[in-house]
C-alpha cells in the first residue's frame, strides 16, 4: 500500500482533533502571555506606590512640654510681706524625761501666695535658760552679708547665715539682755538682709505683745 493511500485512510476526525488541539495551545500561549503582562504591571504600580511612601519624610513629633518645678520664694525684689497676728508661745520635749523647751514665734507671709517669707523663733533651751533666736530667710540671699536684727531705730545686731536647704535659709544668734530688754520694750523688730543683687530686704515685726508672749515661757 503506497504513503498516500495510508494517509487518506486516517479518520478525518483525528486530524480535525489535532487542529484544533494546536489552536488551544496558540491561545493559551496568548493567554498566559497577557495574563504575566498584567502581573507585572500590577507589581510595578505596588513597587513604585510603596517607594514613594518610603521616600516621604515621617512627620516630626511635637516636642514633650517641659514642666519647670515651680520656685521657692526669691527675693529678687521686696515682696509685700505682712507678719501674722501675734507671737505664738509653744513648749515641747523630746520624751518625758527631757527638760521642757518653749519658744515664740513671729511669721512673715507673703500677701499675694500665703508662702512663709521669713520667720523669727526665740527658743529658751531648758537647762541654759539662756534665750536663743532662730531666723529662717528665702533663697537667694547674699550669704556673705548675713543677717541683722534691729529693733525700732537701735543698733543692729548681725545674724551669720548658717546653712540652707529647700526650705529656705537659716540664721542664729544669741539673745543678750540687751537685746531682750529692747524686744520688750520696742515697738517693731527689723529683720534686713540682702538679695543676689546686694540689695537690701527689711521686714518689719510688731512687737505689741512680746513681752507678754516671752513672760509664758521664760
Amino acid at each position: 500500500m503506497s504513503r498516500s493511500a495510508a494517509l487518506s485512510s486516517k479518520p478525518p476526525s483525528d486530524l480535525a482533533l489535532t487542529a484544533s488541539h494546536m489552536r488551544w495551545i496558540s491561545l493559551k500561549g496568548r493567554s498566559v502571555t497577557t495574563a504575566a503582562r498584567l502581573a507585572l504591571s500590577a507589581l510595578l504600580l505596588f513597587a513604585t506606590a510603596t517607594l514613594g511612601l518610603a521616600q516621604q519624610a515621617p512627620k516630626a513629633k511635637a516636642p514633650a512640654p517641659q514642666v519647670t518645678p515651680a520656685p521657692s520664694p526669691s527675693p529678687s525684689a521686696a515682696p509685700p510681706a505682712s507678719a501674722t497676728p501675734g507671737w505664738a508661745a509653744r513648749c515641747s520635749s523630746a520624751n518625758r524625761e527631757a527638760p521642757l523647751e518653749c519658744a515664740i514665734e513671729q511669721n512673715a507671709i507673703l500677701t499675694k501666695t500665703g508662702q512663709l517669707f521669713v520667720m523669727v523663733n526665740i527658743r529658751v533651751p531648758g537647762d541654759t535658760r539662756a534665750p536663743v533666736a532662730f531666723v529662717q530667710l528665702p533663697l537667694g540671699l547674699n550669704l556673705p552679708a548675713g543677717a541683722k536684727f534691729q529693733v525700732d531705730d537701735g543698733k543692729s545686731i548681725d545674724l551669720p547665715i548658717q546653712t540652707c536647704e529647700n526650705s529656705g535659709c537659716y540664721a542664729s544668734a544669741s539673745v543678750t539682755p540687751e537685746l531682750l530688754g529692747a524686744l520688750k520694750s520696742g515697738k517693731q523688730l527689723k529683720v534686713s538682709f540682702q538679695n543676689l543683687a546686694k540689695e537690701t530686704i527689711t521686714v518689719p515685726m510688731p512687737l505689741n505683745d512680746f513681752a507678754a508672749a516671752y513672760d509664758k515661757i521664760r
